[in-house]
């Protein structure tokens, strides 16, 4: 349990003993320094639940506060505001404690199992910049669940399934007519088909056929019955997906590797199929399906809504399926898998429609329990200076490797490396640049759309992902040297400076961070709270010449603090899912 909860839990079984009963307490860090460490509003509240004057009851609290020896400087403010300082004894004490675990400081929970569907990459077609905010946010959170005893399954959910494949294959058709794979008289291994396809053609293909398919129905649709060929597992075509598939994967999987984005489940929707005619029994024995022209809907629409609810498609007049159906057979086969207590999913804001109808049809049908949660955890565009979507120089969607080499680029420029060894330089300049792009992707709320500077935030001061990382090798590096000198650091004696203290109460205020990213679904609190971290104790370095201070117990002292931050950073810098390099 971490020490803020400690002490919160004190503070609440302390008013209790003087006939104040409160559900929680929560010290609030304060405005005023001059004041006190944190800040408790309970008397506000306390004054209308008890008839009582808050100051008079605020002078009751700190009458019982006085008692204990763990806070000092405890006053009385306004109307009955009560400012406290934490004793520099205990918080030594308990940094002490974070230096032997760094868990020590982060509050653990009941175990909950969650599938986060995030990534959502589309078969066949390149990945762009809108798939990082997915990729980043899902990750993260991820990471940080599984820190605090969440059991995580994360998903890619790969679009695999609908009408882009059957145009990817039409293409495929009108270019290689002579494959296979399209003589329904062939008797041989499919696997043995040379495929003269490339990953790097098959992102060429899908633009070219979706052009034509706008401008030609007759090749649309072709492109319609061939999807329904691939849905049904005809021979030939169906072999022929598997194989886009295989290349499509292997390429998607190697940019998320670049970004330290790692997936349990590579699950696409063609995998939630075998769920289908459970998921349609489901829906049919609840008298939930309606015809249509020829298709299946479920409506939806309810009288307190305030905008229009559309009906689900669930079954189109050709016999195939909506992306909302294979969504909520993902649901259905989510629970027969996994049984998750909660599902979140991280798409773009602009999904939202698409999901209240997603989530409100498995309700309808019972789909999962009650109690099980599903989220739609939306988020905001990555835009250029223009303010429209990030895009290449043509002005096409820009994918998502370009943007990589391109913030590599620009890292390789500005980091000095004392090395003649280019490959080592090369894999430096691309941690740096994978954190630049993470960290200025986690740093405004998920739910706002942000723009992206590539000068800005490669630089290497500021609020930026390359200043975070030369920080933390500097920490690093202190340590090591200190080591290298026989320096023994195993106990912080004591606080020496008012930067120090602020160092150590920003420490104190981690497990609050972790408690807002998880409650918000959004990496903004970890993003600033590093920065707010690191920052305060790049203040501490420069006003302290640690390893020739002559007073032992300050150099020591200085030292078990320099490697909490450390562990704290590379703790919050993993959730980021950003690798630290060895030297920048």
């Amino acid at each position: 349990m971490s020490i803020l909860k400690n002490i919160n839990n004190d503070l609440k079984e302390r008013l209790k003993g003087i006939g104040y009963d409160v559900e929680n307490i929560n010290l609030l860090p304060s405005n005023r320094k001059d004041l006190g460490d944190f800040q408790i509003n309970e008397a506000m509240q306390l004054a209308k639940k008890y008839g009582k004057n808050p100051r008079e009851i605020a002078s009751d609290i700190v009458e019982e506060l006085n008692k204990d020896e763990k806070f000092t400087n405890i006053n009385i403010a306004g109307p009955g505001f009560i400012n406290i300082s934490i004793n520099n004894d205990y918080l030594v004490n308990e940094l002490n404690h974070i230096e032997k675990d760094i868990d020590y400081n982060i509050d653990k929970r009941e175990e909950k199992k969650i599938v986060i569907d995030f990534g959502g990459a589309n078969v066949a077609k390149a990945l762009h910049v809108g798939h990082l905010r997915s990729a980043n946010l899902g990750e993260g959170l991820k990471r940080l669940a599984r820190r605090i005893g969440y059991k995580v399954w994360g998903d890619a959910h790969l679009g695999d399934y609908g009408r882009p494949l059957g145009l990817v294959e039409l293409e495929i058709k009108k270019m290689y007519p002579e494959l296979p794979f399209f003589d329904e008289n062939y008797q041989g291994n499919y696997e043995e088909v040379e495929l003269p396809i490339t990953n790097a053609d098959l992102e060429k293909i899908y633009p070219l056929a979706s052009a034509k398919s706008k401008e030609d129905e007759e090749y649309l649709e072709e492109a319609r019955i061939i999807t329904s060929k691939i849905q049904n597992k005809e021979k030939g075509y169906y072999d022929l997906w598997k194989r886009i598939i295989e290349i499509s994967k292997k390429d998607i999987k190697e940019v998320y590797d670049s970004l330290n984005v790692y997936y349990d489940l590579w699950l696409g929707e063609s995998d939630s199929v075998e769920y289908y005619n459970e998921l349609y029994k489901i829906f049919d024995d609840k008298g939930l399906l309606k015809d249509s022209e020829g298709a299946k809907i479920v409506e939806l629409e309810e009288e307190t809504d305030k905008a229009p609810m559309p009906p689900i498609l669930f079954v189109k007049s050709n016999g195939s399926l909506s992306y909302q159906t294979t969504d909520l057979a993902t649901i259905l086969q989510r629970k027969h898998e996994e049984n998750p207590d909660e599902i979140w999913y991280c798409v773009d804001a602009r999904q939202s429609l698409h999901f209240d109808q997603v989530f409100r049809a498995a309700r309808y049908a019972n789909l999962v329990d009650e109690n099980v949660k599903l989220e739609f955890v939306g988020f905001g565009t990555m835009n250029g200076k223009d303010g429209k979507p990030f895009k290449t120089r043509d002005g096409g969607v820009m994918p998502l490797k370009e943007l990589i080499n391109l913030v590599e680029e620009e890292t390789y420029k500005r980091i000095v490396i004392d090395t003649k060894d280019e490959a080592e330089k090369q894999e430096i300049a691309h941690k740096v640049a994978i954190a630049c792009l993470k960290y200025s992707d986690s740093l405004p709320f998920r739910g706002t759309d942000y723009i992206f500077e590539i000068d800005k935030f490669a630089d290497m001061e500021g609020k930026t992902g390359a200043y975070i990382l030369y920080s933390t090798i500097r920490m690093k590096s202190l340590l090591k040297k200190a080591k290298e000198q026989g320096i023994e650091y195993n106990k912080m004696h004591s606080i020496y400076s008012d930067v120090e203290k602020e160092v150590a109460l920003t420490l104190l205020n981690l497990p609050t961070v972790i408690d807002k990213t998880i409650e918000n679904k959004s990496l903004n609190e970890v993003a600033e709270y590093i920065f707010k971290l690191t920052s305060i104790y790049n203040k501490f370095y420069s006003d302290n010449k640690v390893l020739i201070e002559e007073d032992s117990n300050k150099k020591t002292s200085w030292l078990v603090l320099t490697d909490i931050v450390y562990k704290t950073n590379l703790l919050l810098l993993d959730i980021l899912g950003i690798e630290v390099p060895e030297k920048m």
